[in-house]
């Protein structure tokens, strides 16, 4: 299959290129400000919130299959409307899609979330997902939507930079005790999107790691893996702070995960060093 990543050189799209580039798929990527280094990528800058530049690209690479990892936080042009307008032209040429879409679309009021739950967002990041998941399965009703949770690598994630800035005193804050998600390693979330992409799979799919972690346990785990002070990780509790959004949020990712070969690991199983 040929692919092509829209926002490829974002965390996930840069390990998605790798995966596909490495397994013999002819791969092309999209950037927003600057293309990535993958090695075997053809790069090609687009702007979601331009009909003209979606329907460019789509035409110059004549992709089999379009993932979406792009991420444009609670930017609404890009995060909703240009999931759609992407969505609607992957439809019209004919490609399959896999969109990747987050637990942020989830309030924590339910705590355990399996693919029939319905979205009840409580933040502006998490509404625009919410909205994309509709509009995409809407004007494209053979697409995947993916949804997954906190996304960690071998070091080059946001949360893991954060643990480390802690842990050294490079900067000061807490980890919260209560702000409670199911990890999901970088490598395993991209393998299983590219299988669920090869595969004869629609609709909606939870692809978060098979253990709920609070930020904190998350953030001793990372610590210990890279020889740091986890002592040094002070906790708080999210609910008295000033920050806004879901607390408890456990995607049940067990029926999809019956349907891959690639395992969604627990952050213990890839986080903890092997001897």
């Amino acid at each position: 299959m040929s692919v092509l990543i829209v926002g490829g050189s974002g965390f996930l799209g840069a390990e998605l290129g790798r995966q596909a580039a490495l397994a013999g798929h002819p791969t092309a990527a999209t950037y927003a400000t600057g293309p990535g280094s993958t090695v075997g990528v053809a790069w090609h800058p687009l702007d979601l919130r331009d009909p003209g530049s979606v329907d460019e690209v789509l035409a110059e690479v004549r992709p089999s299959v379009v993932v979406n990892a792009s991420s444009g936080g609670p930017d609404w042009a890009v995060t909703a409307e240009g999931a759609v307008r992407l969505a609607m032209a992957v439809a019209k040429c004919g490609s399959r899609l896999v969109h990747v879409s987050s637990d942020a679309v989830f309030s924590g009021s339910g705590v355990r979330y399996d693919e029939s739950c319905r979205p009840d967002p409580v933040t502006p990041y998490g509404a625009a997902k919410a909205a994309a998941e509709t509009g995409v399965l809407l004007v494209h009703p053979g697409a995947v939507v993916a949804r997954t949770s906190l996304i960690i690598g071998d070091g080059q994630s946001e949360h893991e930079r954060a643990v480390h800035e802690l842990a050294t005193g490079a900067r000061d804050g807490v980890l919260f005790t209560d702000d409670i998600r199911c990890p999901v390693h970088v490598a395993d979330l991209a393998a299983a999107l590219l299988e669920l992409a090869s595969a004869d799979a629609s609709g909606m799919h939870h692809l978060g790691g098979s253990e709920a972690l609070s930020r904190h346990a998350l953030g001793i785990l990372i610590a210990r893996r890279d020889g740091l002070d986890a002592t040094r990780l002070s906790m708080g509790l999210r609910a008295r702070s000033a920050l806004r959004g879901p607390l408890d949020v456990r995607l049940d990712s067990r029926a999809t995960q019956r349907r891959l070969r690639t395992t969604l690991r627990g952050a213990h199983q890839f986080l903890t060093p092997t001897a």
